[in-house]
């Protein structure tokens, strides 16, 4: 079945237009409470939130539509997505709702869910919400309502689980890192994070109204983490996105590193303390140079389709813990049960701490090859799979790329757009044949 709310991650949109409007939050909120109540007579969900205006007026929403249900509300403010991750699971919570849109700009608002045991829940489960949404509401009795209380010290929480994850023997002392919240909902967490752990922390998007998430900071901006890096003369850079779920890096050169030089590096990592690591997955777009040189090690790389969700499925299927984005979405599983960008930041910090290595060094077996994305637009019901012209520039490309390159070719799920590939040793050689590919797709 088509799910007809719900995305790749969760429900989002822009606030104010159908779906991400109080009143429809609302009947979302009765609807999962009904679903819970299916299963528990009295469940508990834990709700958290980023920096935007509008977490306000959703949290509210979220509130009564669960109270309506019977469903008791633990409200812990502004929050990492992870971290309510961990909180839902710590405090054996029915659920666990998150109201962020992730790396959107503040127009946008969503609302994510968590497991009791901290992990996306599966299809059939948003099926399920909403097949309530469409039966007719069922107000829980006076008697019956659900009450609200709020965590004081959620923060506080799960800044001691992210140290947890960092070696007791290990300490940032020593170390300048710049860390970038994006204005989101790690602004108060990751500075405090990276202090307790010894280093000296120099914060930037760190200080949120509700109209400036994600604006010109953050891990989809990463040019202030760059420039601040540089001016402070910092050791490392650490740029978040507005619900901390996404990590970019930067060294002391004001040097970028995406996630599929970091996966790469936390794999080699736990390799080098002699952890066996049978497999690692990323995506269809993970750099072929991640793949070359984890196979050069005897690392198998799995391509899942673009999206944690689809890694997280991946690594389920074949019971591995490590895989990851180049956006920055990184999972290692013997860690926390979803993506968390203070956690994979300090799995990498380990590394440099415990080698006594630099990124460059620890990274100098990968040398990333040149990717060329070009976007055709697609006319009303043009059929690209079966355009013969299409087809042939396909074959020949791939003939002359061999192994030290690839094609990917896939329509964009949001626009009439079919993206083109086209990854090679050489970057002119990838511009003429991702040229040729987008051609032969017009002509068609």
């Amino acid at each position: 079945m088509t799910r007809k709310y719900f995305g790749t991650d969760g429900i989002r949109g822009t606030v104010g237009q159908y779906p991400i409007t109080p009143d429809f939050v609302l009947r979302l909120a009765h609807a999962v409470g009904r679903v819970l109540r299916r299963t528990e007579e009295r469940p508990t969900v834990l709700i958290g939130k980023d920096t935007r205006i509008s977490g306000y007026m959703l949290e509210s929403a979220l509130e009564s539509g669960f109270n309506s249900a019977g469903v008791d509300v633990v409200l812990l403010g502004p929050l990492p997505t992870p971290g309510v991750a961990y909180l839902t699971r710590a405090q054996r919570a029915s659920l666990g709702v998150v109201i962020s849109a992730s790396h959107n700009a503040y127009p946008d608002n969503g609302i994510k869910f968590f497991s009791a045991q901290g992990t996306k829940l599966p299809d059939a489960w948003e099926l399920d919400v909403e097949a309530a949404l469409d039966e007719a509401p069922v107000w829980a009795d006076s008697s019956s309502l659900g009450k609200a209380r709020r965590l004081d010290d959620a923060a506080g929480r799960y800044i001691e689980f992210c140290k947890s994850t960092f070696p007791q023997d290990l300490t940032l002392k020593g170390l300048k890192i710049v860390v970038d919240a994006a204005h989101g909902a790690a602004y108060q967490v990751a500075p405090k994070v990276f202090h307790e752990l010894g280093a000296e922390v120099i914060s930037i998007g760190c200080a949120p109204d509700g109209l400036n998430i994600n604006h010109e900071v953050g891990a989809t901006h990463p040019d202030a983490l760059v420039r601040s890096v540089r001016a402070n003369h910092a050791d490392y850079g650490v740029a978040l996105d507005g619900d901390a779920d996404r990590l970019q890096m930067v060294d002391a050169s004001g040097r970028l590193y995406n996630g599929d030089e970091l996966l790469y590096l936390m794999a080699a990592d736990r390799m080098g303390r002699d952890e066996h690591v049978p497999g690692v997955v990323g995506t269809l777009m993970t750099n072929m140079a991640v793949e070359v040189a984890l196979k050069q090690r005897g690392v198998r790389l799995e391509r899942a389709k673009v999206g944690d969700r689809y890694v997280l499925e991946e690594l389920a299927k074949h019971r591995w813990i490590l895989g990851g984005e180049g956006s920055g979405h990184l999972l290692a599983l013997d860690k926390h049960t979803t993506g968390d960008g203070l956690v994979s930041a300090l799995q990498v910090l380990q590394a440099c701490v415990r080698s006594g290595s630099s990124l460059p060094q620890l990274l100098r077996e990968v040398v990333l090859f040149p990717q060329v994305l070009l976007n055709v637009r697609l006319l009303p019901g043009q059929d690209w799979k079966n355009n013969p012209l299409l087809s042939a520039a396909i074959r020949e490309v791939e003939n002359e790329l061999g192994e030290s390159g690839r094609v990917l070719i896939r329509a964009s799920g949001t626009e009439p757009l079919l993206r083109v590939m086209v990854e090679a040793r050489d970057a002119e050689q990838a511009n003429r044949c991702a040229q040729k590919l987008a051609d032969a797709a017009k002509a068609g």
